[in-house]
């Protein structure tokens, strides 16, 4: 455990948190800067970095909580969606480095803003980047 690392303080138990759930694998708690109301976080109990990192039983276990977070929040807190988002590295504002998946409830599309534009992109440029990515998979 990273002696910096405040989601492990808050699995071991040593910072409080509002917690909503928890197993052997993960643990889930209310985020204390949310995004909008019931924004709660899903974390492995095993330090990893972010998704480039994480075991995959690992990820299985937060993607399978996370899921069944998101399910609940339509009737418990009369959202009408929910994002799951995760953010692996400083580049992609990612500001605590261990792996953790957000579950927003969402009531509007005001509050909160999208973070990309919808614009096409390039047609080179995606063949280029999809082609680049598959050879690194080893895919044809």
């Amino acid at each position: 455990m990273p002696v910096d690392c405040i989601f492990c303080r808050i699995v071991a138990g040593e910072v409080p948190s509002e917690k909503i759930f928890e197993d052997g694998s993960v643990i889930v708690f209310a985020d204390i800067n949310p995004a909008t109301r019931g924004h709660c976080l899903v974390v492995p109990r095993k330090h990893s970095v972010n998704i480039l990192d994480i075991p995959g039983e690992d990820v299985l276990a937060v993607i399978a909580a996370a899921r069944e977070i998101a399910r609940v929040m339509p009737s418990a807190l009369g959202c009408k969606g929910v994002n799951l988002f995760h953010c692996a590295g400083a580049e992609a504002w990612q500001d605590v480095f261990h792996f953790h998946m957000h579950v927003i409830p969402r009531y509007s599309r005001q509050e909160l803003k999208q973070a990309w534009s919808m614009k096409p992109g390039i047609p080179a440029e995606v063949k280029e980047a999809a082609g680049k990515v598959r050879a690194a998979m080893g895919r044809k």
